[in-house]
């Protein structure tokens, strides 16, 4: 039964008084950045590893309060990828001293988010789910298509509770088709919608690419298809069901090589770091390193061959005139430039590209990626206390707001975190949460 201290409240009427508040905040002045958007919003996060997280962090960051719920034990599969991790303080709360260390991957993509812990395949679960879902604005979730219908959290369930909620469902393939009731993985989906095929070099097998790039896509989109699920209930009265997959993300990830095939019935293939159609544009190494220069018209080209190989015959060799010549000829002009630059370090080569407006960059390692000069004038990293790993680093909010960047409000949450927090929010009392404990329903 719900407690007595339990008081409805539906969530049209608190989104209305929410951008109440939001109008007159922003009559304030915004010479210090503006004040997070979708303040006063509630986001239940009902998904785990990379797309959804992804996505509701990044509403997060831009003020929601985001409920995490996650599995009692175990929590997001995440948890479990280590190492690396971050070390354990010795002045972590005694309520977390059971738990692994902090997973640098779960630490990624879930800042600013509050983590509870609920069976929801229990009655009692349920109704604690319901009581979220009541309250709450958005409902984003991951799970295989039709499986939260069978646990009485589908769309058509929800929507009852809260006509306006936007529900937004994050899949491997869609809601509907043959394959809806397949699992996604960001690595088959590379390979089975094409963008390992075009992935590596031309004579070695297909590669993956080296971050969960989908998966990123995927919970981009889905963020983007929120905010106008949003809109729409400003104006409809009315909620929405997303429906946002990692195969059509990935198809229109393709890009002009869809378009290639869909317009002209070209097939693409792997061509490593090199430019089917510009000549020279790859990667190409030197003493100690790598060096990615991109020569893409012939005035590039020239200032390449006469200010930084010093081979000015390049320019006016009739092999590589212009473009077209320079594909033609691309293994000649390839190997040219290889036994140049192999011939210095790649300090050397960077000191002579600079400023001369050749398209180029050093391959850098991860660590070399983060003493880049302008990570530190962008301030593009962050340090925040986290209540079990002390301070921890990690990647900033990467947009700014009138020279702002959104504040990270909250380290990424321990298991069950706030789960008496929000227990109590929903009105239930000390007693009635202590009871569910004693069960493992949260």
């Amino acid at each position: 039964m719900i407690s007595s201290k339990y008081r409805a409240l539906s969530a049209a009427t608190r989104l209305d008084s929410r951008l109440i508040r939001r109008s007159l905040i922003s009559t304030q002045s915004t010479e210090q950045g503006i004040p997070p958007p979708l303040t006063g919003i509630r986001v239940l996060d009902l998904t785990r590893v990379l797309a959804g997280p992804s996505c509701t962090m990044l509403l997060a960051d831009m003020g929601t309060d985001v409920i995490k719920v996650e599995e009692v034990t175990r929590g997001d599969d995440t948890r479990s990828w280590l190492p690396p991790s971050a070390a354990v303080s010795p002045n972590s709360p005694k309520e977390s001293l059971h738990l692994p260390p902090e997973s640098a991957y779960f630490l990624a993509v879930n800042r600013n988010k509050r983590s509870i812990t609920v069976n929801f395949k229990d009655p009692a679960g349920l109704e604690v789910m319901q009581r979220l879902v009541r309250t709450s604005d958005v409902l984003v979730e991951n799970f295989i298509a039709g499986k939260l219908a069978g646990m009485g959290l589908g769309w058509e369930d929800c929507k009852v509770l809260n006509p306006r909620l936007v529900y937004a469902s994050i899949t491997g393939y869609g809601q509907t088709g043959p394959f809806r009731e397949a699992a996604g993985y960001d690595v088959i989906i590379e390979a089975e919608a094409g963008l390992m095929h075009i992935t590596g070099e031309p004579d070695r097998p297909p590669s993956k690419v080296g971050v969960a790039v989908t998966d990123l896509m995927t919970g981009l989109y889905a963020h983007g298809a929120i905010l106008a699920g949003l809109h729409s209930v400003q104006h409809t009265g009315k909620g929405v069901w997303i429906d946002c997959n990692l195969f059509e993300t990935q198809l229109a990830g393709l890009a002009n090589i869809a378009s290639n095939y869909l317009i002209a019935g070209k097939e693409a293939s792997r061509h490593g770091t090199a430019h089917p159609s510009i000549v020279p544009y790859q990667v190409f190494p030197c003493k100690g390193g790598f060096l990615m220069i991109g020569a893409g018209n012939d005035k590039q080209f020239r200032l390449l061959a006469e200010r930084i190989l010093e081979k000015p015959e390049l320019a006016d060799d009739a092999r590589f005139a212009n473009n077209a010549a320079r594909v033609a000829n691309r293994e000649a002009l390839v190997d040219i430039i290889t036994q140049v630059l192999q011939r210095h370090e790649r300090d050397y080569w960077i000191g002579r590209f600079t400023g001369l407006g050749v398209p180029f960059g050093p391959i850098n390692n991860i660590q070399q990626t983060f003493a880049h000069p302008q990570v530190g004038a962008r301030q593009a990293t962050v340090e925040v206390d986290h209540p079990r790993a002390g301070k921890v680093r990690m990647v900033a909010p990467p947009v700014t707001y009138n020279g702002k960047r959104m504040p990270v409000r909250r380290p990424p949450p321990w298991l069950s975190q706030h789960t008496k927090e929000v227990m109590l929010e929903l009105g239930y009392s000390q007693n009635e949460i202590a009871e569910l404990r004693a069960r493992k329903i949260i």
